[in-house]
């Protein structure tokens, strides 16, 4: 069964970032997690942002996609996507990308391995203009269940190849908790149906020349018992991928970053804001 995962926290948000005019579309993947999803989501909804939810039904038969209907029903998901077959975790995130549209968009598995209350401050290095994307790594020092060594060696093992490959020093290049601006997202060319999607995103973005940061995040990781899905073959695999998208095509375009970002408040409103100030 699975465990009670993170308890409930409010996150902070920093007063001088322009949080009302940013909106969050929060791709959700799911594959028979019908324990845990709606505890995600309705974490994920409680978030002080202005949030789209989006969840991929990747061909469950746990009764996932009957729940997730009445979910949607009721206003927690915004856009239900279901897929009639599994087809995997990458396919899964292609399918809930093409259907966000808010200026950022952000990755939480359905598990309860990741807190959703990081999300925002995992939002503030992109609304400060400091990145493109955010990783929230964690080998970093955030609390974290003690788990399983070969996971670990073996996360440590993929991410060092792909530096060497994309020339970046990513700590966590596996992690699940990426959050991309979405302008940046739909130039990349991601193709992998499976695990590989993670490797493929980072090798895309390196290509792309975007500004990555990293933050610590807590993580409590799941065992096989508790529904752990990623196996010792998808390890293997990644190898493979991680080759592949940084050595053959398709290559990502470089990236222009636009001279305003979408969430900037606009000139009017900033000197209104000044003449405001020097009034008091």
């Amino acid at each position: 069964m699975p465990g009670p995962g993170f308890p409930t926290r409010t996150p902070e948000l920093n007063p001088e970032l322009p949080w009302d005019r940013l909106e969050l579309s929060v791709v959700v993947p799911s594959f028979n997690e019908a324990g845990t999803i709606e505890r995600v989501l309705r974490r994920v909804r409680s978030l002080p942002l202005k949030v789209e939810v989006i969840v991929v039904d990747d061909g469950s038969t746990d009764g996932s996609d009957e729940l997730l209907t009445e979910l949607e029903k009721t206003g927690v998901i915004d856009r239900l996507v279901l897929h009639v077959r599994n087809r995997g975790k990458g396919a899964a995130l292609r399918s809930g990308f093409q259907a966000a549209t808010g200026h950022v968009v952000a990755v939480q598995d359905a598990d309860l391995e990741y807190d959703p209350a990081h999300l925002p401050e995992m939002l503030e290095p992109i609304l400060q203009g400091w990145a493109d994307a955010v990783y929230g790594s964690r080998f970093l020092g955030g609390p974290h269940r003690v788990h399983l060594f070969w996971h670990f060696l073996g996360n440590q093992t993929l991410t060092l190849l792909s530096n060497v490959l994309t020339d970046l020093n990513v700590s966590d290049m596996e992690t699940c908790y990426k959050v991309i601006r979405r302008d940046l997202l739909q130039t990349l060319p991601l193709v992998q149906d499976r695990f590989g999607i993670e490797p493929e995103i980072t090798a895309r973005l390196a290509q792309a020349g975007a500004r990555i940061y990293e933050l610590p995040i807590s993580y409590r990781g799941r065992s096989y018992a508790e529904g752990k899905k990623i196996r010792w073959t998808d390890g293997i695999a990644a190898f493979w991928h991680i080759l592949r998208s940084n050595l053959l095509p398709p290559r990502a375009a470089r990236w222009e970053r636009p001279e305003r970002d979408p969430w900037a408040p606009s000139a009017e409103g900033a000197g209104a804001r000044r003449s405001l100030g020097a009034l008091e």
